[in-house]
C-alpha cells in the first residue's frame, strides 16, 4: 500500500489513507478481494455469515420437522375417530371409497386451493385403519430420520426434500393408475433426483448414491402400503402357487439338487439355519434395499457354508443348487410380490449393478427353477416323481437329516430297520408287479401263437391221400439174376 501510495504521488495523484484501511477500522490496510476488509476481520465476517447460514438451515429443517409432526398427528386424530366396528377388509374397501368420494367432491367446491391441497397432502398421509400400529411407528420414525439426513446435506437437502414432497403428492393422485405405470413415476423420480444432484449441486457419486438410498428408504416406506402386493394385480395369486408348489417339493433331498452342503458340520448347520431365517425375514421389511440386503446376508451365509464342507471358496455352479435347497426348505412368505416390489420400485443403479442385483438374479432364477422343475431335473424316472409328488412313498433321507446327535442309538437301529423293510417292500411290489406282467405276456404269447396256428390250418387243410400199393423188390425185374454172383458166405477158421 505504502509503495502504491508513493506511485501516485509521484504521478501527481493524490490518494486518501483512510480508504485504504479496513472498513472495520481495525487500523490495518484492507484488500479489495476481501470486500475492503484485512485478513483477520475477514475471517470474523465469514465465521459470522457461516453461523447465520448453518443457523437459517437449522430453523428450516426444524419447520418441516413440526409440519410433519402437525401432519402425522392430525392423520392420528382422524383415525382415532373413526369406527373399527367392521373387519379390517371391509374397512380397508370403506377407506378407499370414501377417500375417492371425496376427492371427487373437492372438484365441485368453493374451497381455495391451498386448502384443497393441504387436505389431500394429510389424506395421503394417514394411514389405514386396517395397517398395524407398528407400521406408522415405522413410518415416523423413517421421515425423523430423513429429516436428520437433509440437515446435514444444506441446500441440496432441502432441494431433495421438497422433490420428495412432491413425488409424494403426485403419487397420492395417481392411485387408480396401473402398478406399471407407477413404478416407471418412481423410476423417472429416481433419475431426476440422482442428476439433479450431479448437475445443479455438483454432489461427488458416492455421495449421491447414499442420498439415493436415504430417498429411497423414505419415500418407499410412505408408499409401501399401497404398492405392495396391490388387489389391481395378481401377485397374491402367484405367492399362492409358488408356496403350494414349494410345499409340494417338501420331499427333495440335498443329494437330488447336489448341494455342496453337509450339515451334520455343526457350524454348517448353523449358517443354513441363519440363511433360512435372511430370506424369510424379507418380507418383514418395506423398503426395496432392506429387502435385498437380505437377500445378500442369506447367498453370503450360503457361500460360508459351502466353503466350510468343501474347505475351498465356493463357485456360482455350487451357490445356486444351494440356494434353490434353501428356498424350498424356507418357503419364504409372498416370495413373488416380493420380487415384483424390488423390481417395480427399488432404485435401478443398485438392482443392476454390484453384489445386490448379482444375488438378487439368482434368486430370481432359483424361483424359475422350482417352478419348473421336473423329473429330469433331479435325474429321477417320471414314475418315481409322480409318487414323489402325490406323497404315496418319500425318499430315503439321510440319517443326519432324520436324528439330532443325542438320539440313543436303539432308536436309530429301528429306524433304521423300519426304512431298510420299507425298502424290501418296495422291491417286493415291484417283484410282484413284474411277475404280473410277465405272467400277462406268456397268457398272450400263447393265445398268439394258437391263433397263428390255427389261422394257417384254416388256410392250409391237412388232406390224407389213400394208401399207395407195396413196392416190389429192387432187383425183382431184373432178368439177369442168373449173371450174379452168389451171395458171401460167412467163413469160419478154425483155431
Amino acid at each position: 500500500r505504502r509503495k502504491m501510495n508513493l506511485k501516485s504521488e509521484r504521478r501527481g495523484i493524490h490518494v486518501d489513507q483512510s480508504e485504504l484501511l479496513c472498513k472495520k477500522g481495525c487500523g490495518y490496510y484492507g484488500n479489495p478481494a476481501w470486500q475492503g476488509f484485512c485478513s483477520k476481520c475477514w475471517r470474523e465476517e465469514y465465521h459470522k455469515a457461516r453461523q447465520k447460514q448453518i443457523q437459517e438451515d437449522w430453523e428450516l429443517a426444524e419447520r418441516l420437522q413440526r409440519e410433519e409432526e402437525e401432519a402425522y398427528a392430525s392423520s392420528q386424530s382422524t383415525q382415532g375417530a373413526q369406527s373399527l366396528t367392521f373387519s379390517k377388509f371391509e374397512e380397508k374397501k370403506t377407506n378407499e371409497k370414501t377417500r375417492k368420494v371425496t376427492t371427487v367432491k373437492k372438484f365441485f367446491t368453493a374451497s381455495s386451493r391451498a386448502g384443497a391441497k393441504k387436505a389431500e397432502i394429510q389424506e395421503a398421509k394417514a394411514p389405514s385403519p386396517s395397517i398395524h400400529r407398528q407400521a406408522s411407528i415405522e413410518t415416523d420414525r423413517v421421515s425423523k430420520e430423513f429429516i436428520e439426513f437433509i440437515r446435514t446435506c444444506q441446500k441440496p437437502g432441502q432441494d431433495i426434500y421438497k422433490q420428495c414432497k412432491l413425488f409424494l403428492d403426485t403419487m397420492s393422485h395417481k392411485r387408480d393408475l396401473s402398478i406399471e405405470e407407477q413404478s416407471e413415476c418412481a423410476q423417472d423420480f429416481y433419475q431426476n433426483v440422482a442428476d439433479r444432484l450431479q448437475t445443479r449441486w455438483k454432489v461427488p457419486p458416492e455421495k449421491v448414491e447414499k442420498a439415493m438410498d436415504e430417498v429411497e428408504k423414505y419415500i418407499m416406506t410412505r408408499q409401501y402400503k399401497y404398492v405392495f402386493c396391490p388387489e389391481t394385480t395378481d401377485d397374491e395369486k402367484k405367492d399362492l402357487a409358488v408356496q403350494k408348489r414349494i410345499r409340494a417339493l417338501h420331499w427333495v433331498t440335498p443329494q437330488m439338487l447336489c448341494v455342496p452342503v453337509s450339515e451334520e458340520i455343526p457350524e454348517v448347520s448353523d449358517m443354513v439355519v441363519k440363511a433360512i431365517t435372511d430370506i424369510i425375514e424379507m418380507d418383514s421389511k418395506r423398503v426395496p434395499r432392506d429387502k435385498l440386503a437380505c437377500i445378500t446376508k442369506c447367498s453370503k451365509h450360503i457361500f460360508n457354508a459351502i466353503k466350510i464342507t468343501k474347505n475351498e471358496p465356493a463357485s456360482a455352479d455350487d451357490f445356486l443348487p444351494t440356494l434353490i435347497y434353501i428356498v424350498l426348505k424356507g418357503n419364504p412368505p409372498r416370495l413373488q410380490s416380493n420380487i415384483q416390489y424390488i423390481t417395480r420400485f427399488c432404485n435401478p443403479s443398485r438392482l443392476m449393478t454390484g453384489e445386490d442385483g448379482y444375488y438378487f438374479t439368482n434368486l430370481c432364477c432359483a424361483v424359475a427353477f422350482i417352478e419348473k422343475l421336473d423329473a429330469q431335473s433331479l435325474n429321477l424316472s417320471q414314475e418315481d416323481f409322480d409318487r414323489f409328488m402325490t406323497g404315496q412313498t418319500s425318499p430315503k433321507k439321510q440319517e443326519s437329516d432324520s436324528f439330532s446327535p443325542d438320539v440313543c442309538l436303539g432308536v436309530k437301529q429301528m429306524c433304521k430297520s423300519l426304512d431298510l423293510l420299507s425298502q424290501l417292500n418296495e422291491r417286493q411290489e415291484r417283484i410282484v408287479s413284474e411277475a404280473k406282467k410277465l405272467e400277462k405276456d406268456l397268457i398272450d404269447w400263447t393265445d398268439g401263437i394258437t391263433k397263428e396256428v390255427e389261422d394257417i390250418v384254416e388256410k392250409y387243410p391237412l388232406e390224407i391221400k389213400p394208401k399207395s400199393q407195396a413196392l416190389a423188390a429192387i432187383d425183382s425185374e431184373n432178368v439177369e439174376n442168373d449173371k450174379l454172383p452168389p451171395p458171401l458166405q460167412p467163413q469160419v477158421y478154425a483155431g
